[in-house]
């Protein structure tokens, strides 16, 4: 069966805070939404804000392959004409060929929000979409407060989908808008809905109960066939349901049919971009399309894996365009070393894997990580290798850090290193002792290694480790770097000396640098 895939990211989606787009970034996000087969996407509401407006009318512009715009708004104001309602011809003005109408379906929400009676709500609600319908645009209502509202009184609330069917309206969609109903809840709510209704049913969830992407599948389970939600799961409070779980649930485990296989491997990268463009950092942590949702760190998963993925994953990662990450820590066995070994190219025998393991697990004893840091881990495999060669050895280095009248804190650094059985002495200023660091090892190496010009440092982070040591605590540094083509590295160091921890990532950085391809 085919579901209907409803992307409300540009309206609902933005009522996450922190989340602001541009006219130009929404149009962006359409494309985009576009190619990846979604099905309905939910421009905005025009009667709300210039932005929206102009939103619907650049979109006319955008060459489609398959999605249809909606332009959301309410049905008519309580005692009015719906012919003069100005949300009800901000709808028509917009131009779009689906319209999304919103009407309550409690009665808590009609006698304290509305401040109208349950009559004049069911015929606000069956005027508006008869109104639109008439006008010839493909009606979808939004049945807002419905699981509350039926929970409260299913009479009424049968009552105001009823109404919205009499109407003419395409989908009756469910909208669980306070996120609090549990699935099974859900799954009785919406048989009973379809047993009295002969309209489409779809669902609209949001995750303030922590259980909207389950309603959401429960609720096709019982009967919908359009489905509602978000890319990564943005919206009000916590969120609305994501369609980055939806779909690949649906698809992946029920046998639905939502989009085609090929652009199914483009889930990740989806969200990825919708990310980009909200200026949100990807949450790590997301099914499906976070980082770590395919990330083994425990030796007795990794051997497992190695022998049978399917032993500690519930789907193959390349079907929504993610992979499998093995991560290396002091809960590594063999395996782990090997398998991520050979993800860097390198050959590890088992006793070098061995020899590896002890050593970062007496390394992570003193304060380092190395999930976090796969540079570093990187060259932990290397020099293992017995014809490993570094491009840089360390000789020694000096940092001096001063307050200089009318100048402030002054730092300056000395590095003195060999480079390929050559002493190379430099010495540097900076802002501060790490910056000082990096512009003296930098000035050492890049004679002879002229590409590290394009290396930058993106990000430099420092935890305490042991905070009751008070300033005798050990440190953990770690440092990203960036290449010129946008390449990305994490690299480490720990120790009770900050300057120490700083040079061993500092360090580790320019020679993984160094090594990359």
């Amino acid at each position: 069966m085919k579901i209907q895939l409803y992307d409300t990211t540009l309206r609902d989606g933005t009522q996450s805070e922190g989340i602001s787009l541009s006219v130009n970034d929404k149009l962006k996000i359409t494309k985009r939404l576009d190619d990846f087969g979604i099905n309905y996407i939910e421009g905005g509401w025009p009667g709300s804000n210039p932005k929206d407006v102009a939103y619907f009318e650049r979109v006319r512009e955008l060459d489609l392959k398959q999605a249809k715009i909606a332009a959301f708004g309410s049905t008519r104001r309580k005692n009015s004409d719906v012919e003069n309602d100005p949300n009800i011809q901000a709808l028509v003005d917009a131009q779009t060929p689906v319209v999304t109408v919103v009407g309550k379906s409690s009665e808590l929400h009609v006698r304290d929000v509305l401040e109208t009676t349950p009559e004049e709500n069911l015929a606000m609600i069956e005027e508006s979409v008869a109104y639109l319908k008439a006008l010839g645009k493909e009606v979808v209502y939004d049945a807002e407060h419905f699981f509350d509202g039926y929970k409260a009184n299913s009479e009424y609330a049968l009552a105001t989908v009823q109404a919205a069917e009499r109407g003419g309206a395409d989908v009756l969609v469910l909208c669980e808008t306070n996120g609090g109903a549990l699935p099974w809840e859900v799954e009785e709510i919406v048989r009973t809905v379809g047993e009295n209704t002969h309209t489409d049913l779809g669902v609209h969830m949001h995750e303030d109960g922590g259980n909207g992407v389950s309603n959401a599948i429960t609720g096709v389970r019982a009967g919908a066939i359009h489905v509602q939600g978000t890319i990564n799961g943005y919206g009000e409070r916590v969120g609305n349901a994501s369609l980055c779980s939806i779909i690949p649930n649906l698809q992946l485990k029920m046998g639905y049919e939502c989009v085609s296989d090929e652009n199914l491997k483009g889930l990740l990268k989806l969200s990825h971009y919708v990310a980009e463009i909200a200026n949100q950092p990807q949450n790590p942590y997301l099914p499906f399309v976070g980082k770590k949702a395919f990330a083994h760190k425990g030796g007795i998963h990794v051997a497992a894996i190695l022998k049978n993925e399917d032993s500690y994953q519930h789907i193959d990662p390349t079907l929504v365009g993610n992979k499998r990450r093995t991560l290396v820590s002091e809960l590594s066995g063999r395996g782990n070393i090997i398998d991520k070994a050979k993800e860097f190219g390198i050959e590890v025998t088992s006793e070098k894997a061995r020899r590896v393991v002890e050593q970062i697990k007496s390394l992570e004893a003193q304060g380092f990580t190395f999930e976090g840091a796969g540079a570093s881990a990187q060259l932990l495999m290397q020099r293992a290798e017995e014809e490993y060669t570094p491009p840089f050895e360390l000789i020694n280095f000096t940092v001096v850090v001063e307050h200089r009248k009318g100048l402030g804190i002054f730092a300056e650094a000395t590095v003195k290193v060999d480079v390929d059985g050559e002493v190379v002495h430099t010495a540097a200023e900076g802002n501060g002792p790490v910056n000082a660091l990096n512009k003296a090892l930098r000035k050492a190496l890049e004679n002879s290694y002229p590409r590290l010009k394009e290396i930058h440092l993106s990000d430099y982070k420092v935890r305490i480790l042991d905070s009751e040591s008070g300033t005798e605590a050990k440190v953990r540094v770690l440092i990203d770097t960036k290449n010129g083509d946008n390449s990305r590295w994490s690299t480490v160091g720990a120790s009770t000396n900050i300057i120490e921890a700083s040079w061993r990532a500092l360090a580790d950085s320019m020679e993984y640098a160094l090594q990359k391809k």
